[in-house]
Formats: C-alpha cells, structure tokens, sequence
C-alpha cells in the first residue's frame, strides 16, 4: 500500500504524469454503515457526497475521464431493500446533478445492460446523457448493470452479427474490432484505477480495458476516501513508470537491474 505519500506533496507538472482516464470501484458503502449501526443505504448516500467532491477535484486536475463503477451485474443478488434503495438514490443524483454538471461542461455517459432497471430510471438516464452531450470539460461514465464479462459478450455478439450476414469475415477478426465495440471504445482507455474498501481484485470491472492500467488499492471506505486520498493516489501514479510491456529507453550512465 502506498500509504507513505504525504497528501501535501505537489503533483509533477507534466502532462502524462496526470492519468487522462481515472476508474474507481467505490467499494465499502455497505461496511461503513454497517460499523455505525447504520442500513447500508446510508453508505450509498454518503458514497455519493464523496462522488460530487472527487468530481470537482478531476476538473481542477485536467483529468478528461472518470469511471466509477456504481452497479455490478451481480449487485442485483443483494437484499432486496438495498436493490431498491439504490435505484431510487441513482434517480435522485440524475435529477439533482445532471444540470450542474451541464453547467460545469460535463458530459455524462451510463454503460451497461438497462433492460432491468425500471422504466422512469431508464428514461431519466437517457434524457441525462441527452442534455449533457455536448460538454467537453470531463466525461462522467457510470458503470451500472456492469460487467466486464457482459461488455466483452456484447463485441462479440456483435461480431457474430456481422458475420452470419456476409458482411465481416470471420477470419480477418482482430483485438480492434473486439475493442471497438466495447463500451468505451470512443474514450481512452483507464490510466489508472482505484479501488477502495480494503479489497485487491477488479471485480469484473473493464476486464479488456485494464490491460495496462495501474492499479492503485486503498482500505478506506469508500465514504472516507477524501481529498487527500484521491491526491496520493494521483501522486503514486505520477512517480510510477509505465512501459506497456516494453522494456524501458536506457538512461546513459545508468546500469539497470
């Protein structure tokens, strides 16, 4: 764990020390209600207050992308209430955040599978995007009804498509046009990725997006993750070295191990 960064280090100034694309898993709502003597929807609103500041700090940053991933595929095996008290909290930031994020030039995209959520949800979420996508300052992507798995099916379901109708040949079928329809194929892919909660996996979460993208795992509790948490985690990805599976240029007069 990287907990050694002081928060009041300053960030490098350039450009590709600042991740373009930030993924959260905002994991530990339900944990931290639960040692508070609270039902784990108060953790999700608490989660949410977090979201709006961590917004705000990624436009400062000149961050282009941020992910959180909000919904899993599998979340809706949760108790009922829970399930229940979530879509209801995600209609309300819809209807309470979208114009300020409209304001701020904010784009919002929702990714995954919306059959299952209820009609009102499902049309809020389209009209949010509709209003919103113009903006250009930062894209807001919230993953909800979301898996990895789902995402890379949904290629190549596509593919298969194109292919029984004569229009794709099965054999010229490479990683680009898996990846390009992918979910975010339009935007770049994750940079980094924080998850936080105490847990080291990526859940299902943009398995074919995070290759190459730096993991970064904290144990608080997603509604404790504050400001100075987000910057060390800004600040450990700016002192790492990414080399995409190649071996690093040489530094002259500098022996490698």
């Amino acid at each position: 764990m990287p907990t050694h960064i002081a928060a009041s280090d300053p960030l490098p100034a350039p450009r590709d020390r600042v991740p373009r694309h930030v993924a959260i898993i905002m994991d530990g709502n339900g944990r931290w209600a639960r040692a508070r003597g609270l039902p784990a929807i108060a953790g999700h609103r608490a989660g949410v207050e977090v979201i709006r500041r961590h917004l705000d700090a990624c436009l400062r940053e000149g961050i282009e992308v941020l992910t959180l991933f909000a919904f899993s595929s599998e979340n809706w095996a949760r108790p009922r209430e829970e399930v229940r008290g979530l879509m209801a909290l995600f209609f309300r930031y819809l209807r309470a955040e979208v114009r300020k994020l409209h304001q701020n030039g904010v784009r919002l995209r929702i990714i995954g599978e919306r059959s299952r959520f209820p009609p009102r949800l499902a049309a809020l979420m389209e009209e949010s995007e509709a209003i919103t996508a113009g903006n250009t300052a930062l894209t807001l992507v919230i993953a909800a009804d979301y898996g990895g798995r789902w995402d890379i099916v949904e290629a190549a379901r596509r593919l298969a498509v194109e292919a029984a109708a004569g229009r794709l040949d099965p054999a010229t079928i490479g990683m680009a046009d898996i990846e390009a329809g992918l979910s975010l194929s339009d935007l770049p892919r994750p940079d980094l990725l924080i998850r936080t909660g105490g847990d080291h996996r990526i859940s299902n979460f943009l398995l074919w997006q995070l290759a190459y993208t730096e993991l970064y795992f904290s144990d608080c509790f997603w509604p404790e993750f504050d400001d100075a948490q987000l910057k060390a985690a800004l600040q450990d990805y700016a002192r790492r070295e990414r080399r995409f599976g190649a071996r690093p240029l040489p530094v002259a007069g500098v022996a490698r191990c």
